[in-house]
């Protein structure tokens, strides 16, 4: 009964963390702008960065990385347990896209899985990354990068034989998907926005 009261505080305590909308703080402290009354009106690091300007896009990316990195970080240090791995990456992701702060919105959780994946599983991730990467460079969609990174994430955690953290990355691919369905609306209809246009969807 201790190790699971102690269990949930711990889940408890990501999921607060990972509500902290850090896209809005920044925004709201630097500029003295609202990022949700604007453009994709999301507080992710794309729409603060078109709001505010790259450096506010660059902290907030940094910082949603990061809370979902160190909760990781601290439960591979507590325990090996895949078990507590996955549930501490899906409530900081969970905070971030459905924030205690902001009335069950938020982020669309791509930055906030870079950084759960970065600490459990850095090589899948990276080849995830690369293929991200490689399509908004060529393609120039933010939004389909993101969609390929998480999408590709099951299929490189299986070639890496980390099977304990494959259902992590199914639910969480699903969960994107969710958040991005607008996105995926748009890309079919051909309505999507470039990024080198400065007009693309947050991650």
């Amino acid at each position: 009964m201790e190790q699971f009261i102690a269990l949930l505080g711990w889940i408890v305590i990501v999921y607060i963390v990972g509500s902290v909308p850090f896209g809005l703080l920044l925004a709201k402290m630097g500029r003295g702008t609202d990022p949700r009354e604007h453009g994709s009106r999301n507080t992710g690091a794309t729409n603060v960065a078109r709001t505010c300007g790259t450096r506010y896009g660059i902290a907030t990316l940094v910082l949603d990385v990061l809370k979902g990195f160190i909760p990781v970080l601290i439960a591979s240090a507590i325990s090996a347990s895949a078990v507590l791995l996955t549930l501490t990456g899906l409530a900081a992701l969970l905070g971030h896209m459905y924030s205690a702060f902001l009335d069950g919105r938020g982020g669309k959780g791509v930055a906030t899985t870079i950084g759960v994946f970065l600490a459990a599983t850095p090589t899948p991730l990276f080849w995830s990354l690369v293929l991200c990467i490689l399509l908004i460079w060529t393609i120039g969609y933010v939004s389909l990068g993101s969609l390929a990174l998480v999408a590709s994430l099951p299929l490189f955690i299986l070639l890496a034989g980390q099977f304990e953290f494959l259902l992590l990355s199914l639910v969480v691919c699903f969960l994107v998907f969710i958040k991005h369905r607008e996105n995926i609306l748009r890309l079919a209809r051909g309505e999507e926005q470039a990024w080198r246009r400065k007009t693309s969807e947050t991650v």
